[in-house]
């Protein structure tokens, strides 16, 4: 791993307005390039919007696609990586919750959100697999959300190379300071466990369905400790400098690195 600046954005997204949801990344996609950021990740569903009613499935788009086409851009002119959410139509009846990576040399792949939450059941399908990217001087994972409540994931992305896991949310109820304790019980467990830096970041403001976000933003070392955050309820930006040496220090400590000491044969439960 290399030093890397990354940032994390809590932001408004209006169900089914992608140009002004691409509008919006934009402006915080060029706030990032001006502050020497080299990874930015957006919520969930950020161009998309996010909602549980069965119309969604109007608004989802292929990937590559018109918005997918419209962030390469983006990261092509600013020189930096974009990670980013929108609902993915891959068959008339197959319609994914799913987070790109663009970077300026193109797309680097898709991640198709693993476990949807209940009420997202029978309007999205479920992704299939579970791809760890490399671009920025960092090897990557992203889970979606619910995702995150499965400490497996976690492990088998580091085990899989990941440095850094990004962790869009489009998470409602609960005021920004309660989401960020919350996820301070499990996201920072996930951190620690695996010794990988997390990278966390929420929808803000009220959809068009009534569902209220609230915009609560978190950078973790491998330690598990607090490098960044916001509490706020309203729209912003985070960065934090995810230093190699930090990583370096966690992973060549043999009572720190614990994926180092596992004992596979005894896990083979977890797999029923």
């Amino acid at each position: 791993m290399e030093d890397l600046r990354v940032a994390a954005v809590g932001m408004r997204s209006l169900v089914g307005e992608k140009a002004e949801n691409l509008a919006r990344m934009e402006s915080f996609v060029r706030q990032a390039a001006a502050q020497g950021i080299k990874v930015i990740c957006f919520p969930e569903l950020n161009i998309s919007g996010y909602s549980l009613r069965p119309n969604m499935a109007s608004f989802a788009e292929t990937i590559p696609g018109p918005s997918t086409e419209a962030v390469l851009k983006m990261a092509k002119e600013n020189d930096l990586l974009i990670l980013a959410g929108l609902a993915e139509r891959k068959s008339p009846n197959e319609v994914f919750i799913s987070h790109f990576v663009a970077s300026p040399r193109g797309l680097l792949g898709v991640y198709r959100k693993l476990h949807l939450g209940p009420p997202e059941e029978g309007i999205y399908q479920p992704g299939s697999s579970l791809p760890v990217f490399q671009d920025g001087g960092a090897t990557f994972g992203i889970e979606l959300c619910f995702d995150a409540h499965f400490p497996e994931l976690s492990t088998l992305l580091a085990l899989k190379g990941a440095e850094v896991i990004f962790m869009p949310h489009a998470s409602p109820r609960e005021s920004s300071q309660e989401k960020r304790e919350r996820w301070l019980r499990y996201l920072a467990a996930r951190a620690y466990d695996n010794s990988v830096f997390a990278v966390a970041c929420n929808q803000v403001g009220e959809s068009e369905s009534g569902l209220i976000f609230s915009g609560a933003t978190l950078i973790l070392n491998p330690r598990g400790e607090v490098m960044a955050a916001n509490s706020g309820e309203g729209e912003g930006m985070i960065f934090a400098d995810l230093k190699a040496a930090a990583l370096r220090e966690v992973r060549e400590n043999c009572r720190g690195f614990f994926l180092s000491r596992r004992r596979p044969e005894l896990y083979k439960e977890l797999a029923v």
